[in-house]
């Protein structure tokens, strides 16, 4: 199978060409996203970064059915003359970490009049998105965060099953990467930032406070066996428990294939903990290449698990699952999808809404994994009834 697939979108009647410029679109996930709206006779790639030449490259290597664009760019610069340059309809930012970053590439957006979505898994950085809804409304442009598995993916996810219950009470769920990867620097400084680090989920009712990567625990996969999970903090741990009042429970835990590394990186997070380490994201270059050197034990196979429990409308425990197995190194696209299919939306002139806001309700399930088809991806999920 191509190692480098792309989703199989419907793109409708072509109309007026549109300008998405896809920041930091020669990485991981901006490429991806490249390639899997390069058939769009809708839109015209503007490929931007720091580096022209690669973006000229993968231009050459996805080869458009518009001409595209390779632009310099650099989200620490003048935003707002490089926009007015590059004059873009749309923009996708893939460029992370956005644990370390504000809404200046938004607000940028909005005084350029373009719309705006980010691939953000930082939970203040999403959460505090709605701040420029007036602004985004008085530019008549939809500026959303989170387009990436959380909060879509898993919002909708619990959306759907959410009519099997009477009372939902807990949600259980996680991510297990591959070894065998395309790991960016970005990724990896995002998920280091907070391993060690307190933050708080809802427990009992009430928010607790928790450490990231501790509250070891192991969930079995099909196909891939025992996996080991860690306390992870994104945006949903924030926006979930009020959008799903009789919540009282959440876990959202991520982990490494290798259970060595998992270990490890536990071992660094109590170093943390303790104040012996400050940050481990500070040493992330180093240590995503040591994590390169166990790559002959380790797999393409990647996992999401989502437990939902709580009262059936039988007065009964009800749990449903839903797992996404990830096969070929694919996992990395899944966060993908949301940016896709809201920039094909937004070319088409299907999607009208405007403001700004968190991933949330522009996508449902069954869109969600239709968009999978392209990707070596298995999808083991409860009936909605049983």
């Amino acid at each position: 199978m191509d190692p480098r697939p792309t989703l199989r979108l419907s793109y409708g009647k072509p109309g007026m060409v549109k300008r998405v410029l896809i920041i930091g679109g020669y990485g991981n996930f901006g490429s991806h996203i490249a390639r899997s709206l390069a058939g769009s006779s809708d839109i015209r790639l503007l490929i931007g970064g720091r580096s022209v030449a690669k973006a000229q490259a993968l231009i050459a290597a996805i080869a458009p059915v518009n001409a595209a664009e390779a632009h310099a760019i650099d989200i620490d610069g003048d935003l707002v003359e490089a926009l007015a340059r590059i004059a873009p309809d749309i923009v996708i930012h893939t460029t992370g970490p956005f644990q370390a970053q504000d809404h200046r590439v938004a607000r940028a957006c909005i005084a350029q009049r373009c719309h705006y979505l980010d691939l953000a898994d930082a939970r203040d950085f999403v959460v505090t998105i709605g701040c420029l809804d007036a602004d985004a409304k008085a530019r008549d442009v939809l500026v959303v965060s989170g387009a990436s598995s959380v909060p879509c993916l898993t919002a909708a996810v619990m959306d759907f099953y959410l009519p099997c219950f009477a009372r939902l009470e807990a949600v259980d769920y996680g991510i297990s990467a591959a070894q065998h990867t395309n790991r960016g620097l970005a990724t990896t400084s995002a998920v280091l930032s907070y391993v060690g680090k307190p933050m708080t989920m809802l427990r009992n009712g009430r928010m607790k406070k928790v450490f990231g990567w501790e509250d070891t625990h192991a969930e079995y996969y099909p196909e891939l066996g025992w996996r080991l999970f860690g306390n992870c903090d994104i945006p949903d741990l924030a926006l979930f428990p009020a959008r799903y009042p009789t919540l009282r429970s959440m876990r959202f835990a991520a982990g490494h294939e290798l259970k060595l590394l998992h270990l490890a990186t536990r071992v660094l997070g109590a170093l943390v903990r303790i104040g012996a380490v400050q940050s481990l994201d500070r040493h992330a270059r180093f240590l995503l290449g040591l994590a390169f050197l166990f790559d002959r034990f380790g797999s393409g196979r990647s996992g999401f698990h989502m437990i939902l429990t709580g009262m059936g409308h039988d007065g009964r425990a009800k749990e449903r699952r839903l797992y996404l197995i990830a096969r070929s190194g694919h996992g990395p696209y899944i966060p993908c999808v949301p940016a896709i299919l809201l920039a094909q939306q937004l070319a088409t002139g299907v999607l009208k809404r405007r403001g700004a806001m968190p991933c949330l309700d522009l996508i449902d399930l069954d869109t969600y994994l239709g968009a999978l088809k392209g990707l070596d991806v298995k999808v083991i999920r409860d009936a909605i009834d049983a």
